[in-house]
């Protein structure tokens, strides 16, 4: 099964790698054409033109297009919609007119951005979609171009995506604590810290069971599914959480004082949602998967920092 891998060195692509890897021929590629430590492979930029992505794709040929690549910045989508709107929606109904009328199927991420955060349980699939800016409004666009493309399609939603590697709020935190003394957290917005592994990981268990001997079987569960780790905090008990892992790990020298603060008291030129949660039952029902609490993958994390490289 040859395997093509957009965004390939994003926090969420630099994983799928290594966990797809295994169950095909990997073929990556990124917006400049080389991989995290400067090595060449297929350059695709969802910010151009229609007819360079059909182009990467005829002569790639895949037999599963796997899409991580998107335009993350949710601040600055809010002064540059178009192009969010190009990445995270045109683009992505682009793959599915492609990948329609030869069978082959998409997996494709997307947020709890969709959502408007006005809810008092966690979200379903089926959950009515009100994103609140820019970004969330470009992601669904994506899936509506994907779904309404006819192509089988797995999109998978997640949330607070953070990593070992990259730009994300983990280390952040963990740079902040090197540099103050307090750290001032939002704690009305509650959602669930998601490890890029464990989504990449959990997608190579899903197209294991949709392709358990490189071809896909017949009666597959496609659509949308959420996926993230299991149980809820907010940022500021995400931070509580990692100051002690990182600081018995020898990460950081010592914790700083946590102090939650409101989200009006640290305006975003984006709206976030107050309420991320995800239910992930139908992902966990369907591919028989257990996905681990938000505490026991953050640890997994910290671990992987605190090992030498």
């Amino acid at each position: 099964m040859k395997i093509l891998l957009l965004g390939g060195n994003g926090q969420v692509g630099f994983e799928l790698m290594r966990a797809l890897g295994p169950l095909g021929d990997m073929m990556a590629a990124t917006r400049d054409g080389r991989l995290p430590g400067g090595a060449p492979c297929l350059r695709a930029d969802l910010a151009d033109s229609d007819a360079a992505l059909i182009a990467l794709l005829d002569r790639s040929a895949p037999d599963l297009i796997v899409n991580a690549a998107a335009y993350t910045a949710v601040d600055r989508a809010e002064d540059e919609p178009a192009l969010a709107q190009r990445i995270n929606g045109d683009a992505v109904g682009t793959l599915g007119r492609w990948a329609a009328p030869r069978g082959v199927p998409v997996i494709h991420y997307s947020t709890d951005y969709v959502f408007d955060g006005h809810a008092t349980r966690p979200w379903r699939e089926d959950d009515a979609t009100a994103p609140l800016g820019v970004y969330g409004a470009s992601k669904r666009a994506g899936e509506l171009a994907l779904i309404a493309s006819g192509a089988r399609h797995l999109i998978l939603r997640t949330a607070w995506v953070y990593a070992a590697r990259g730009h994300n709020f983990l280390r952040t935190m963990l740079r902040l604590a090197g540099e103050r003394d307090v750290l001032r957290v939002v704690d009305d917005q509650i959602g669930t810290p998601t490890p890029a592994r464990l989504i990449a990981s959990a997608t190579a268990a899903i197209v294991a069971r949709l392709a358990p001997r490189g071809i896909f079987v017949s009666d597959a569960p496609w659509g949308i599914h959420h996926l993230t780790a299991a149980g809820q905090t907010s940022w500021c008990g995400f931070t509580r959480a990692i100051l002690p892992m990182a600081q018995r790990a020898g990460l950081i020298v010592r914790a700083p004082e946590v102090q939650a603060i409101a989200t009006v008291d640290y305006p975003t030129r984006a709206q976030r949602p107050a309420w991320s949660v995800l239910d992930c039952t139908r992902v966990q029902d369907t591919f028989a998967l257990c996905l681990p609490s938000w505490e026991t993958a953050l640890d997994a994390v910290i671990g992987e920092l605190a090992t030498p490289r």
